[in-house]
């Protein structure tokens, strides 16, 4: 079957990324409930299991949905985030604004008649439901997501920096080219894999929001049927080494080349991070972290990116090569 969303000048024009704390919150319920379950996530699924079983999230409205005996999930837990770099409030307050018929017939395409309990009252009192549901996922993302969250949003962050110069290099048939292998932009069209029938996406007001996820499923995720501007949510780059770090030790060889504390740096960017988040990680001062990445951006093993305020580091080409493997989230 292939997915087929109509994209028009105008459409094309307003397409723009985003990044979405709630999006990784629903992400990782869906890991734990053990569907769209990514092999890439397993240390994250053992701490998470871990944490869970200390103390087990309460979440009667968000379960059911999450879980009924169906491939989906009601497209208003994820509306589109208004701006680039949303936080978790302002997806949450998004969640809230969702309208009372929008709701209701969002769980009758997905549930039918049948509405378990909590999402029958969900249904039948959408306002103080939707303020509920709200609660439940600010909950889930404080307790799953946000001890995480800066190394996410990094990752997330060198992803949307990476897109956005394909896109000024070749526009939109490179963007959707390079995005992921089962997306490719065809004639006005953004088709999401081959044969079969074709289904056409109700597309929603304004262009598309492309979102990048790291504890999502290696699929591309495009709903259907929504409110708010279309999604495409799509496996950022880089996830294969977010929870590497710290995992395994530099060779030997790497470390007699470069020094601990340096070789150390450069199994850690494996995955992007910025000064900050590496002195957290291996345990040394921001400034010591400073010195030695000036070092190997001499070297040519660590480059850098822009990404808002932030400045992100990550291993190059040669800096991979010198580690033994080329990581996902190389620059050149």
């Amino acid at each position: 079957m292939a997915l087929i969303v109509e994209v028009g000048v105008a459409e094309l024009a307003a397409t723009r990324f985003a990044v979405s704390p709630l999006s990784e919150t629903v992400a990782a319920l869906l890991q734990v409930a053990g569907r769209n379950r990514g092999p890439l996530h397993l240390r994250w699924l053992r701490w998470a299991a871990e944490e869970l079983a200390r103390e087990p999230l309460d979440l009667p409205i968000t379960w059911p949905l999450l879980t009924a005996d169906r491939p989906s999930w009601p497209s208003f837990l994820v509306p589109a985030p208004v701006q680039a770099g949303t936080t978790i409030d302002d997806d949450l307050a998004a969640l809230r604004r969702t309208t009372a018929r929008q709701v209701r017939g969002s769980l009758a395409r997905l549930l039918g008649d049948e509405l378990p309990v909590p999402v029958a009252e969900l249904a039948a009192r959408p306002a103080a439901g939707l303020r509920a549901l709200a609660a439940e996922l600010r909950l889930a993302f404080d307790r799953l997501v946000a001890p995480h969250w800066p190394r996410l949003r990094a990752v997330l962050d060198a992803d949307v920096v990476h897109r956005a110069r394909q896109l000024a290099l070749g526009g939109a048939e490179r963007l959707f080219a390079d995005l992921h292998p089962d997306l490719h932009w065809e004639a006005g069209r953004l088709v999401l894999g081959t044969g079969g029938p074709d289904q056409f996406v109700n597309r929603g007001p304004g262009g598309l929001v492309l979102m990048p996820l790291a504890l999502g499923s290696p699929d591309v995720l495009i709903k259907r049927n929504t409110t708010t501007q279309t999604t495409v949510r799509y496996p950022a780059r880089g996830i294969g080494a977010l929870w590497t770090v710290g995992a395994e030790p530099p060779a030997d060889a790497v470390v007699r080349l470069l020094g601990r504390a340096r070789a150390d740096l450069l199994e850690a960017l494996r995955s992007p991070a910025t000064t900050t988040d590496l002195a957290i990680a291996l345990g040394v001062s921001p400034s010591a972290v400073s010195q030695h990445l000036r070092v190997l951006r001499e070297a040519g093993l660590v480059g850098r990116e822009r990404s808002g305020r932030s400045v992100l580091y990550l291993t190059t080409e040669l800096g991979a090569a010198v580690l033994g493997a080329t990581p996902l989230g190389t620059v050149t």
